[in-house]
């Protein structure tokens, strides 16, 4: 486990994680003595939008922080990315990324920006990267 989203989850008994997926997203869900706490989601969306248009629709929250040109947005307890190379030439999509430690009391901003920028690094080395849950 990444020790930047370990300080995101409180001390419990249990953790659970479960994988839900649709036609152009997957989300793990964290769950810590049936609280959840963290979301790590995948969403496959029309080429040419941005990512503060993909936060906008998966938080109510504005993140003002931001580095490498907007590609990857965060604040205290949420964080969004997109992929420079996963691309679905045959629907016109390209892939972001999100954490979001809603759940927990923790905050900051830099081990959010550092877990996006990791989380999205695996993301384009992974299957995911390649293959659109169609």
């Amino acid at each position: 486990m990444h020790k930047d989203l370990a300080a995101f989850l409180p001390a419990g008994k249990k953790i659970s994680v479960t994988l839900r997926s649709g036609v152009d997203w997957k989300r793990c869900n964290v769950v810590v003595d049936k609280t959840s706490v963290v979301n790590v989601t995948q969403s496959w969306l029309e080429k040419g939008r941005t990512t503060a248009y993909y936060a906008r629709g998966q938080t109510l929250d504005d993140p003002k922080e931001s580095t490498q040109g907007g590609r990857f947005l965060y604040s205290g307890y949420e964080a969004f990315g997109k992929t420079k190379t996963c691309v679905d030439k045959k629907y016109g999509q390209e892939l972001y990324t999100s954490v979001q430690a809603q759940g927990s009391k923790h905050r900051d901003a830099d081990a959010m920006k550092r877990l996006i920028i990791a989380y999205t690094k695996e993301v384009e080395k992974s299957a995911a990267c390649d293959t659109p849950p169609r």
